[in-house]
């Protein structure tokens, strides 16, 4: 479980293709601090680390997470925005994410406002995902918060600080971002189709 709140940005060192996996290389400030078998938010994703080495940390995401994510988008040198699992002790300073993609978006429009930017990202409404003005969304594994709500679109605002340290600065028009729905409304959303 993580709580959306980016700890720090890696880079991609290395892109190793193997069947249907993509083994990813990531140095980072904390790969010396991360064991193998520990859960690790990439971009939103909950990915297994398999390998370490000085300064460098190893994952494999399978066909599956391919499939749902934009990791299969990574590129080498390319900003990645990480985050370990939460500790039960700890404050819950964003919501409770998962770090299970529910899909992929894109990026429809971006906007430089007056101390602050707004992106809007559109996603396929059909498989039944929502957002709720005001309410919860994590892009990229970063927890935000909806203010624009439509039936396949919305739009977050971000601060500054949010903009220098997350890989949000890289994200344009055309950009494709992983989504992870609020765990809540997910839950809501499946009774009422019941």
């Amino acid at each position: 479980m993580f709580t959306g709140i980016i700890e720090t940005l890696g880079k991609v060192t290395d892109l190793q293709q193997e069947q249907g996996n993509l083994h990813i290389t990531i140095e980072s400030a904390i790969s010396h601090e991360l064991k193998i078998d520990q859960s690790v938010a990439h971009n939103g994703v909950c990915l297994t680390v398999v390998a370490l080495a000085d300064g460098l940390h190893v994952v494999t995401a399978i066909e599956e997470t391919l499939n749902k994510s934009s990791l299969s988008h990574l590129k080498v040198g390319e900003p990645v925005n990480l985050e370990r699992c939460m500790q039960m002790n700890a404050r819950l300073d964003g919501h409770i994410v998962q770090g299970h993609v529910d899909q992929t978006a894109v990026c429809m429009a971006f906007k430089e406002l007056d101390g602050s930017w707004e992106y809007t990202f559109e996603y396929d409404a059909s498989i039944g995902n929502v957002t709720v003005e005001k309410g919860s969304i994590c892009v990229n594994g970063i927890s935000l918060t909806v203010v624009n709500s439509k039936a396949n679109s919305f739009s977050v605002a971000i601060i500054p600080y949010t903009f220098e340290h997350t890989n949000l600065h890289n994200v344009r028009e055309g950009s494709i971002v992983n989504l992870e729905f609020d765990i809540i409304g997910k839950y809501v959303a499946r009774l009422m189709q019941c």
